[in-house]
This record gives C-alpha cells, structure tokens and sequence, in this order.
C-alpha cells in the first residue's frame, strides 16, 4: 500500500519517513513539503537520517494525489490546506496534528462526510491503551478522588495542554458524565480556594528535549494511583500512524480515531 506525508522535513515528518519506509506492508511513495522549502528534491531518506531511499521530496503545489493514504502531522494552518486537498483528491488521510481550534476540528468533522479519517491527538499504542485504562479507574474512583493530569514536552512544542492531555481528559470526563469544558481547570495561582471535587486539574511542562510523558492521578485521602506513559522516540506515534494508514485504507467514508484501528471500542 502506497503512503504520502505532508511536512516531511519536520520533526514527525522525518520519522513518519523513517517508519513507512521500514514498515514491509507500506510503500513510502510521496515526501510532500512546503512549496518555499529549501528541502524540495533532497532525498527523504537523507532528511530523515536513515541515508537515501530513492524518494525525492516534491513541493505541495506540484504534488499528484498517487498515494492510497496520506499522513499529516503538520501545523493547524498546513493541516486544513492538506486536508483540503485531499478532500478534493477524495484521498484518506491520518491527522496527528495538534493544537486544533474548535473550528479546524469541525472542518475535520466536514471533510469525514466525504473521505475516510483517522484523526487522533497521539497515535501511539501504549497512549491509547492507557485510555482504556483510565476510563476503568475512572469507573471505580472517580466519583470519590482528586483528578490531575500532567504533561511535559519539549521547548519547541507551541500548544498546550498537549492534545494527548486533552484527550485524557475527556475520556475521564465522558466516563464521569462530566463536561470537560466546565470542569477543567487548566491553571492555578494565588489563593485558589478549596478544590472542587469535580474539577480536573492540568498541569503542563516544556523543557529540553522531552519527547512526551503524561501522568493521570486519582487521589484520595490515605492512597492515590498514577498511570503514566513515557515516550523516548517520535517514532513511537510515527508507527502508529502508519498503522492507522494501513488500516484506513478501503474503509467507509467516516470519521475513525486510534480507538478504531487497535480495536479497543466497545
């Protein structure tokens, strides 16, 4: 099966390049970047550090759609361009992209009822298998603990809370029949006053090179449980991506998250 990536001269662009390029089931077709890139024709190989592949990178505007699936974990702005494209070029597409306003997610949304998507804030397994988890601790403790939620990142991640956080969050939330919305409480400074018993804290990091760690806590008077997960390589969530895209492909027009590919609904 045929993969192209958007913004292959980024930082998870070099990774999704080095992941399809090692996954047997994936051919790695098509490096697509920005066309005012100084890495337009550099092998994608040699962007990636893996040497050369034989794949020249191709400026966006030249681009043909002749990839099955595309993979895109670029910039919110780059993302609802890319998606655009493959909306016209009726192309399913994988979007890891965070930092997403209300409105770029609902274009998500839009474009589902035309191309297949799958659309998640962190495509690793292990992150994703800790949903599960949390929502069976949020079953059993959650009407009677303290949430909180930390996350850290490196110092060139510019959103934030990262969107794994978020989505933590919400999954806790759902499982609560809270609102995320009214219930999260994303900073706190001064004379706060007593915790609210339904809030769910946030609390975020930047720093060097973190890759990605997030901590769920359910604390209570005498004991607590953390569940946390570590990441030390971006090819962690580039192999799930390519996962999802191998998965997408051939699927219904709809809108599908990393739940859907590893088969953990329902």
């Amino acid at each position: 099966m045929s993969i192209g990536i958007f913004g292959a001269n980024g930082r998870m662009g070099r990774a999704l390049i080095e992941a399809g390029h090692n996954e047997e089931q994936a051919n790695l077709t098509q490096a697509l970047v920005r066309d005012t890139s100084s890495f337009k024709g550099i092998d994608a190989g040699e962007i990636a550090g893996i040497g050369k592949i034989d794949l020249a990178t191709v400026a966006q505007s030249s681009a043909n759609a002749d990839a099955d699936v595309y993979i895109d974990f670029t910039l919110p702005d780059a993302c609802m361009a890319n998606l655009g494209w493959c909306v016209a070029n009726k192309k399913p597409i994988v979007i890891g992209t965070t930092g997403l306003s209300k409105e770029q997610l609902a274009k998500i949304d839009d474009a589902a009822k035309h191309i297949p998507i799958v659309f998640a804030y962190n495509m690793s397994v292990g992150v994703n298998l800790l949903v599960n988890l949390l929502k069976t601790a949020a079953r059993v403790m959650g009407d009677y603990t303290d949430i909180e939620i930390w996350e850290a990142h490196h110092r060139f991640k510019k959103d934030a809370p990262s969107g794994t956080a978020l989505m933590l969050g919400q999954a806790i939330a759902e499982e609560l029949d809270r609102d995320l919305d009214k219930v999260a409480v994303w900073e706190r400074k001064g004379d706060t006053g007593e915790r609210d018993r339904d809030s769910i804290g946030f609390a975020t990091v930047r720093a060097g090179d973190i890759v990605g760690e997030h901590t769920a806590m359910f604390a209570d008077i005498g004991e607590r449980i953390e569940i946390t997960h570590k990441a030390s390589s971006r090819l962690t969530f580039a192999k799930g991506a390519v996962r999802a895209a191998l998965w997408l492909k051939g699927r219904d027009v709809k809108l599908y998250d990393m739940q859907d590919v590893l088969g953990l609904k329902g």
